[in-house]
């Protein structure tokens, strides 16, 4: 199965986390899906690919919310060998002045046109290893900074050597963020000049040729959520394997700053939207960051009543998502059924997982996305009374859902706060959180939904894809006015803006939200006939899901940064 994939050289891909289906728990949000929809969206094309991960034997975490609305972590395991087959080859990666061996599994993932695409998923779970080091591809995003730089370690560095064991040529490397940017030393050490073929001393590394070589994404819009390991950690597990002294110029000279790292050693960089590129330009100055907005695999996220739809109207669509810029053509009479079709499955969800009886004839809004402060789920929540008094005028209801990492405190207060604000509404608003937000919860919340969630806090929204989601399933997006939700909100058309563009008013969001939500969102609601809402469910499709597709997404990276 492997020999299919050896013939011809490939773009290979990393990502710490990549969600391949639900019972997969190797991915833990946004980062991961965008991860998954990428090499979907590559077999779709059939580009020639090969994705680098970690297996994530133990997985993220399994949630569970108790009777006081706290989160409760636990674990969620799964079994390679039930999805995947295990790879022949085996190689090492220094660590602390031993040898760490890295074995791994092929999984293939297959699109529906019939393209397939390798992904494959290192693991240390070996009977060479110690123990310690067997666990070191366990956990998703778990332990201290010295457990993670092992795993970046075996990420980077080890995902090149099982590469090349495997046997793949590799036309350019693609960093998705920079978890993985140790593979630029890997390429520099391999393009590197022995001391005495140019001069007495260290050897000459050929920095020109592995930026050629190398791209990267960036996702994170703050310094502070970078990985940054101390020197004196990083000399210890990589005594001998590569020069501090000279790292440091390519990572900075405090700390080893894996974005700046991978920065300074790929010739293609980009954001993934105009504002967060503009955003880390400013970060970041001195280095070029150009802007690919993300996008959604088209087929991965449109429920059954809108697949048939398109499929029926705009045969197609699913390899070529701008069809969907017809879809006006589209009788008002089925896209309303696929909706309905859709809200009932949420509603019959969140009455089997919560027992919150959700009424069909009501507006619901849809937030579902990581738990935590900037993301700002609380917003909706900060005037009770004010909520209510809009409530007993306008019906509405809310499903939640998300996770906080389990060393987010704040976030997992967020979760409680969040339950403790829907006993307060207990009788006004009807209100579900669905636990264990995943892939499966995630597609049927978002085409569930009547109008789309999201009020993170400027400018710390990368990009943010959970409304492009809805947008294929004809789901309008409120959102304040950050990442991709700049460029895809077209007032009254796609949706609707909460606020304006500017930092500086954020303080004025939670006003704006209550008043956009009871002046105009769910007055329209509610107007007959539904032919004006409708019409703003097909600006989200002909507008939105037309563009904000990884198809087009796909496209770009190639003849931007594949390409040159």
């Amino acid at each position: 199965m492997l020999e299919d994939f050896l013939p011809a050289p490939r773009i290979a891909y990393f990502s710490m986390e990549i969600a391949l289906r639900a019972e997969i728990p190797s991915y833990s949000g946004g980062l991961g899906v965008l991860a998954g929809d990428t090499m979907r969206t590559a077999a779709d094309l059939e580009l020639p690919m090969v994705a680098v991960s970690l297996v994530s034997r133990r997985g993220y975490f399994r949630q569970a919310i108790d009777a006081q609305g706290r989160q409760v972590e636990h674990p969620d395991p799964w079994q390679p060998e039930r999805f995947a087959t295990p790879l022949e080859a085996k190689i090492t990666v220094p660590c602390e002045g031993r040898r760490i061996w890295v074995g791994g599994w092929l999984y293939v993932l297959e699109a529906h046109p019939g393209g397939r695409q390798p992904v494959i998923l290192l693991d240390t779970d070996l009977e060479e290893n110690s123990a310690p080091d067997r666990e070191i591809t366990h956990h998703l995003y778990g332990g201290d900074d010295a457990y993670r730089l092992k795993q970046e370690i075996v990420l980077g560095i080890g995902g090149v050597r099982m590469l090349q064991a495997l046997g793949f040529e590799v036309s350019h490397y693609h960093m998705n963020e920079g978890h993985s940017a140790l593979l630029t030393l890997e390429l520099l050490r391999r393009n590197a000049y022995p001391a005495d073929a140019v001069a007495p001393g260290e050897p000459q590394y050929d920095v020109p040729r592995v930026r050629e070589a190398c791209n990267f994404t960036t996702h994170t819009p703050v310094e502070a959520g970078h990985d940054k390991f101390s020197y004196g950690l990083v000399a210890g597990m990589l005594d001998g394997y590569f020069d501090v002294s000279i790292l440091k110029a390519f990572a900075g000279q405090d700390r080893l700053n894996m974005t700046r790292l991978a920065l300074s050693l790929s010739d293609y960089v980009n954001g993934v939207a105009r504002r967060h590129a503009e955003t880390s330009r400013r970060l970041f100055p001195g280095y070029r960051v150009r802007a690919i907005t993300n996008g959604v695999h088209s087929l991965a996220w449109t429920s059954p009543g809108f697949v048939a739809l398109y499929d029926k109207y705009l045969p197609g669509w699913c390899h070529e998502p701008e069809l969907l810029a017809r879809a006006d053509r589209v009788p008002d009479d089925a896209v309303w059924a696929a909706h309905v079709e859709a809200k009932n499955k949420l509603i019959a969800l969140v009455k089997d997982r919560t027992g919150v009886s959700l009424r069909p004839d009501v507006p619901i809004l849809g937030f579902a996305r990581r738990m935590t402060g900037y993301k700002r789920p609380d917003l909706l929540f900060s005037d009770l009374q004010r909520l209510k008094a809009i409530a007993a005028r306008l019906p509405l209801q809310i499903v939640l859902a998300g996770k906080a990492h389990p060393c987010d405190e704040a976030g997992k207060r967020l979760i409680e706060a969040l339950h403790a604000r829907m006993r307060d509404l207990d009788g006004s608003i009807a209100i579900a959180y669905l636990q264990n937000y995943d892939m499966a919860l995630a597609r049927t919340i978002v085409a569930g939904a009547d109008v789309w969630l999201n009020t993170p806090l400027r400018p710390l929204e990368a990009s943010g894809t959970s409304g492009m989601k809805a947008a294929f399933n004809g789901v309008p997006s409120l959102s304040v006015l950050d990442g991709w939700w700049i460029e895809g909100c077209i007032e009254g058309v796609t949706g609707w803006a909460v606020g304006d563009a500017e930092v500086s008013r954020n303080d004025d969001d939670a006003i704006a939200l209550y008043h956009k939500l009871e002046e105009v969102v769910l007055p329209l609601y509610r107007r007959q006939p539904r032919s004006d809402w409708i019409a703003v469910m097909k600006g989200a499709i002909c507008k939105n899901a037309s563009y904000f597709s990884s198809h087009r997404m796909m496209r770009r990276y190639v003849t931007e940064a594949y390409i040159r």
